[in-house]
């Protein structure tokens, strides 16, 4: 079934287009029939599976009818990585709609938010806790709400947010289609979707197994070494076509640039690039005139090229199933692929829990002759511009002619400080030098 059949809202269908959708996943073939009609939905799936989308454009199409500038689609998720997730689909999705979407979550200041909140919304991605502070403060109108998601329901359990979810449903309209979606079915769970959700439809989708053809590998390293191992990486291996993965937009599109600078025929596919750049980026990676492509996730879930040899995690996903997602996509078609996936220190956890989905431990490999070594910059980033040079810097002292004789007795008695005053400071600048801003 393609994704005309749903009849979406033409802008919608353009965002679809935009992305290279052609063909719905399993939730979504099963989602968003069942959505459209205006059902409550239970969804059982996981990361991975597309269903972000497959609430994201039903939501799209409906509020292409009806209001602007209020709250008539709530999204809540268990954490801030996750909120911006679904935030990005919804507005590269929602590219040409023109509709507003935007993340509420703790940890940041407020005030943007509560600006962006006064200026017009139709779509929140929220986590519990800001969410909740905003609905005590009076700073968020949840009266025209329409649609209401609660996204990995069995997390927000896990990291008791119960509690808050069921205040906030105290602050709904009684009036609304719920979504709720989970990995796991707990009991609490189960009894928060009958409080919830009134005579739902259910969909359920099987985990994803990983590719039997696909070989992987672990390569350790900081941070700040990480794009240089990549690009030692691509030039000891032997690659056709590479799919490189990144947490975010921003770091696609630096290691793109840097790859090109390298002398790769290689693209970013973000979400700042316009319609045209990214179709641009997924067809030329498509036909091979480009070798390499840089990605987030969510901007390469429309990619299904046959012809990927490599799949290289420059940054480690943010959960397992999500890495059988990225690396499904080599090893197709009864051919071999490699995995290569770059980790720190900090990644332990989740390379654990990617062994234990895929049932075995993954080979660590290092690249010899690479200077591990190497200290980390000022900043720990590896994008990180050289230091300016500090705005207020004194000009230099004209030399003073000497005093003629019989004067320096005076000139020394003008210019001497009273007893006990500090130093002036290096290069006689009156005020510490102040600190530069982090950019």
């Amino acid at each position: 079934m393609p994704f005309q059949q749903f009849s979406f809202h033409p802008k919608v269908v353009a965002g679809i287009n935009a992305l290279g959708y052609t063909t719905p996943t399993p939730i979504q073939a099963q989602a968003i029939p069942k959505i459209m009609a205006g059902h409550d939905l239970m969804g059982l799936a996981q990361t991975g599976t597309g269903k972000t989308a497959a609430f994201a454009l039903p939501i799209l199409h409906r509020l292409m009818q009806g209001p602007r500038k209020q709250v008539r689609a709530l999204v809540i998720a268990p954490t801030r990585e996750l909120a911006e997730q679904i935030n990005d689909a919804m507005l590269e999705l929602g590219q040409q709609t023109r509709l507003k979407s935007i993340t509420v979550y703790g940890g940041v200041n407020v005030n943007p938010q509560i600006e962006k909140l006064k200026n017009g919304v139709e779509i929140v991605v929220a986590c519990p806790g800001r969410l909740l502070d905003h609905i005590n403060q009076g700073t968020i109108d949840l009266t025209n709400l329409e649609l209401l998601v609660l996204d990995e329901a069995d997390q927000m359990f896990d990291m008791g947010f119960l509690p808050d979810i069921r205040r906030i449903l105290k602050h709904l309209p009684a009036q609304r289609q719920t979504m709720l979606f989970s990995a796991t079915m707990p009991a609490e769970i189960r009894g928060l979707a009958r409080e919830i959700l009134r005579d739902p439809a259910t969909v359920q989708v099987d985990n994803v197994a990983p590719a039997a053809t696909v070989s992987h590998a672990l390569y350790p390293v900081a941070q700040h070494l990480k794009t240089p191992l990549l690009m030692q990486l691509l030039k000891h291996t032997d690659t056709d076509s590479v799919l490189i993965f990144t947490r975010t937009k921003h770091r696609a599109k630096r290691v793109g640039e840097q790859l090109e600078k390298a002398g790769y025929t290689a693209a970013s596919l973000q979400g700042n690039l316009s319609q045209n750049r990214r179709q641009a980026a997924m067809d030329g990676f498509r036909n091979g005139t480009y070798q390499i492509l840089v990605a987030t996730d969510i901007a390469a879930r429309g990619i299904d090229v046959s012809q990927v040899s490599h799949v290289i995690n420059y940054d480690i996903p943010d959960t397992s199933e999500a890495y059988i997602h990225r690396i499904g996509r080599t090893g197709r078609a009864a051919r071999n692929g490699d995995a290569f996936t770059m980790v720190t220190d900090e990644d332990t956890l989740m390379v654990k829990a990617i062994e234990r989905t895929l049932g075995a431990a993954i080979e660590r490999r290092t690249v010899e002759g690479f200077d591990y070594s190497v200290p980390a910059p000022r900043k720990d980033d590896e994008f990180a511009r050289p230091p300016r040079p500090p705005r207020n810097q004194p000009k230099a002292k004209k030399p003073q002619p000497k005093p003629a004789a019989g004067q320096g007795a005076a000139h020394a008695a003008a210019g001497s400080k009273p007893s006990g005053s500090k130093p002036a400071p290096a290069g006689g600048a009156r005020h510490p030098q102040r600190t530069q801003r982090p950019r």
